[in-house]
């Protein structure tokens, strides 16, 4: 990801919080009206979806390849993020950063990132100029150069920011370790910057092999979200990517993760600021769960352990003394089996067996009794005032769907979470976490304080609580 990334705030965070203080219920909120999406699928598989937003002329693209972290051969990891940056290196057409320089012009913005499940680019613009940035993301599709030098330029920029987010970040090494220790043959096991060996091994050939392999419109969604008419954008997305050709598509491998027999741990002793432990449970998504409201049921209980300052972990930990800091974190639409996590940063002084046994008295609270009709709602209510709020946004309006439909599931299915949210019950929730919450599937992770050196201190501040859409 480029410097000027976008950081993505907690789902119920702020404007949840205003709503639920004015009053509004649940069934109030829930009468806004769901978006119409239009869907076209051009001849060489490319998939198009428009949302037509007209409050003001702006308009986002964002293109979406199903090609992340977790699609990378052995001793290639991390080659998904270092493509992406070479994505902005010119084409046959433009120079090194030529584009970029053309949207900031056109008084626009525009970035990318690379996830664990997905590789996304997008740029948000005034609506005149949309053809513009279709012309020149259609162009790096089709004929982005890899120039040898431009590539052993922007390797060292990789491999400066892993410095930054990884070395000098015990916190993130600490959620990487989980990782890796909890996944054996997933590709999960692996951060999504790469290791380090591995970077210091890329080759041009590889680039060349991940673009053969992945990037190619039938392995691609172009997400349209703004101010415009349905009918104009086909036609344009016809004009500049439909002469792309469709790739030659190999059958992907499962990469099943193997089962887990028994509660892994593991201790890193590194130079940091403050202690912390984290939990890692084996859990399904979406797309791999065998009911889908299992996974639904799974984000509720991640918000109605930390969602928010009225939240069990806030309420009854924070409040309480009994941590300095705990949350949990979700995420229902990754590719693959993933990991529900609690996150607890100890008192001062307080032994880290403690902080565990804090942690799985939640959990286990969770098994044993049923969530309150009164609980459940306030936390259904946040759910569906982020959604409220996330359709202010023109971006994150397009986020869902890319991410839905890039992950395997329904791009429609992104319209209707607010009803699935609204239909958990408390059983449901006490199942799950009957269900998936056992030792048979949790990793352990530590992080046990070392002095840190005054004269070499770390690159990245060490914040308390790392961002919900963070991944090592």
């Amino acid at each position: 990801m480029k410097a000027n990334k976008h950081t993505a705030r907690p789902w119920w965070h702020g404007y949840a919080a205003g709503l639920l203080g004015l009053g509004l219920s649940s069934a109030v909120i829930a009468e806004a009206s769901v978006p119409e999406v239009h869907s076209h699928t051009l001849d060489n598989g490319l998939k198009v979806l428009v949302l037509p937003d007209q409050r003001a002329p702006v308009v986002t693209q964002q293109i979406w390849y199903r090609a992340g972290s977790m699609d990378e051969p052995a001793g290639a990891t991390g080659i998904a993020h270092m493509f992406e940056h070479m994505m902005f290196k010119g084409t046959e057409n433009l120079a090194p950063g030529e584009f970029s320089e053309i949207i900031a012009r056109l008084g626009g913005q525009e970035n990318a990132f690379t996830s664990r499940d997905y590789t996304a680019y997008f740029q948000t613009l005034s609506n005149e100029h949309l053809e513009t940035a279709m012309q020149w993301e259609a162009d790096r599709l089709a004929n982005l150069v890899i120039d040898p030098d431009e590539f052993q330029s922007e390797r060292d920029v990789v491999k400066e920011e892993w410095r930054m987010r990884m070395r000098d970040n015990p916190n993130a090494r600490l959620s990487q370790q989980l990782y890796a220790t909890a996944f054996v043959n997933s590709g999960y096991h692996h951060p999504i910057i790469g290791w380090e060996p591995d970077i210091d091994a890329y080759s041009v050939e590889d680039l060349h092999q991940w673009r053969a392999q992945f990037y190619h419109p039938d392995n691609a969604t172009l997400v349209i979200v703004g101010d415009v008419d349905p009918k104009t954008v086909f036609s344009l997305a016809e004009k500049h990517y439909g002469p792309i050709p469709a790739g030659f598509q190999t059958e992907r491998k499962p990469r099943t993760e193997i089962k887990q027999h028994g509660t892994k741990r593991l201790k890193l002793e590194l130079p940091a600021r403050l202690p912390r432990l984290m939990m890692g449970y084996k859990v399904p998504s979406l797309v791999t769960a065998e009911e889908a409201w299992h996974a639904d049921a799974l984000t509720v209980l991640a918000a109605l352990l930390s969602g928010g300052e009225s939240s069990r972990f806030a309420n009854e930990l924070v409040r309480e003394n009994k941590l300095s800091r705990a949350w949990a974190n979700y995420t229902a639409t990754a590719r693959a089996q993933t990991l529900f996590t609690l996150t607890a940063i100890p008192n001062q002084d307080q032994p880290i067996e403690e902080v565990e046994a804090v942690l799985r008295e939640q959990i286990e609270r969770l098994k044993t009794e049923l969530v309150s009709t009164e609980e459940l709602a306030r936390i259904q209510a946040q759910v569906v005032a982020s959604d409220v709020y996330q359709r202010d946004s023109m971006f994150f309006q397009g986020m869902r769907l890319g991410i839905y439909q890039t992950a395997g599931l329904d791009y429609r299915d992104a319209l209707r979470c607010v009803e699935r949210i609204q239909a958990i019950t408390p059983e449901q929730i006490q199942k799950v976490a009957k269900m998936y919450f056992s030792d048979e599937s949790l990793t352990i992770a530590e992080l046990k304080p070392l002095p840190l050196d005054t004269d070499e201190r770390p690159n990245v501040p060490q914040s308390l609580e790392e961002p919900a859409h963070v991944a090592y």
